[in-house]
């Protein structure tokens, strides 16, 4: 294994072995990406303030999230098509997930199913839900991750139209890749990808082909998707699909203090602060920024957790400081994935939690639960200052 340092590290490993549609698939945002820069540039705003002279031993990174226990506050967020970055990606995510010590979430739109994670991960999961039109497909999907036993559902609710990426319908993104000349001249220079393609059977949404009447390649595959993203959600929907899921229930997307606020009034065991890793309303503010907003608009009656942007420990540190309860990391373990298999999700969550608990000692505190706003230095309007 090559010296890795830092996330950098494997996303310059990842985009020299994976396909260009599918890395730019996961390295983009919408429109001018503005919002997909501003989530992890944002960050650096943030100073840290050193404290010397302190007990640094007995450091405690370990916490929980939506009352699991977990190694550190970071879960694994859902990523669409993991399992393209490399083969059966989101078995071998779970995997590291669980040996690690932290949640795995499987995106609706996942190349290894529901089915296919659970019979291979030694510890359960979390499923992830986009609400479609075809309320049979919702219904069934969602009995599905319960017989799955599955351990909570995280509700999308910031793609209910989706956003244009540019990158993706320059790629011609598909899953499977359609072989057209540009993308067999640039599958020709990633061969171990391919090699390691070739022996999986899983290459296609696997959560939907097979489970929708009339989808059965790709073709059909992406025209279903494309019509199916639910314009109407709404709180009442939202409130079915709670009493039916009847279990631990998350809530991602929340990016405004009276969302926030109706999130908690709804009764949600997380919500999740996150503007889709800027894939969705470019120009949004990033989360961070948005972070001690929403936390200070709900207080202590629902746990906010942060996602969008995260690409270090100390990132991590900064979401706590300023309220988070927990994390999510997408890009930062999709890089580790697509540059190494699992042992490259395993080595991204490493360095998280290094950079994690050796920021924590020299910001002087010994416990993840201690950490707050004393410990950063903020300017003054950084979440302020907008009508």
């Amino acid at each position: 294994m090559p010296v890795i340092t830092c996330i950098d590290d494997l996303k310059r490993m990842h985009k020299r072995r994976t396909p260009k549609m599918f890395y730019d698939y996961a390295e983009s945002g919408s429109y001018t990406e503005q919002t997909f820069r501003e989530n992890t540039s944002d960050f650096s705003l943030l100073k840290l303030r050193q404290k010397v002279a302190v007990d640094m031993l007995g450091r405690n990174v370990a916490s929980t999230m939506a009352g699991f226990p977990v190694t550190m506050p970071v879960a694994l967020a859902p990523v669409g098509l993991t399992g393209m970055q490399a083969a059966d990606g989101e078995i071998k995510s779970a995997r590291a997930a669980a040996k690690f010590g932290v949640p795995f979430t499987l995106s609706t739109m996942s190349i290894c199913s529901i089915e296919d994670v659970a019979a291979n991960s030694p510890d359960p999961f979390w499923f992830q839900l986009y609400v479609m039109q075809d309320e049979d497909f919702v219904d069934r999907i969602i009995q599905r991750a319960k017989d799955a036993k599955c351990s909570a559902l995280v509700l999308t609710l910031d793609l209910q139209i989706l956003g244009q990426r540019h990158k993706d319908l320059k790629n011609g993104l598909s899953a499977p890749p359609k072989l057209t000349l540009p993308v067999l001249l640039d599958l020709a220079t990633k061969w171990g990808w391919g090699l390691e393609m070739l022996g999986t059977k899983r290459r296609q949404f696997g959560n939907i082909v097979g489970h929708v009447k009339g989808v059965g390649d790709t073709s059909s595959l992406m025209s279903w998707i494309s019509d199916q993203f639910d314009p109407q959600l709404d709180w009442t929907k939202i409130a079915r699909i709670r009493d039916q899921w009847g279990g631990k229930f998350i809530i991602k997307g929340i990016l405004d203090e009276d969302d926030a606020r109706k999130a908690a009034d709804f009764g949600a065991d997380a919500i999740i602060v996150s503007n889709h890793g800027g894939r969705q309303l470019d120009g949004a503010v990033s989360s961070i920024r948005m972070l001690p907003r929403i936390v200070d608009a709900v207080g202590d009656r629902v746990e906010v957790w942060m996602d969008s942007g995260i690409r270090s420990g100390q990132d991590v540190l900064k979401a706590l400081a300023m309220g988070a309860k927990g994390t999510m990391i997408g890009r930062s373990y999709i890089y580790g994935l697509g540059a190494m298999g699992e042992a490259g999700v395993t080595k991204a969550l490493e360095v998280i939690r290094k950079e994690l608990d050796t920021t924590m000692a020299l910001c002087g505190e010994r416990d993840v639960h201690d950490l707050g706003r004393h410990n950063l230095l903020i300017p003054k309007e950084f979440s302020d200052g907008w009508e």
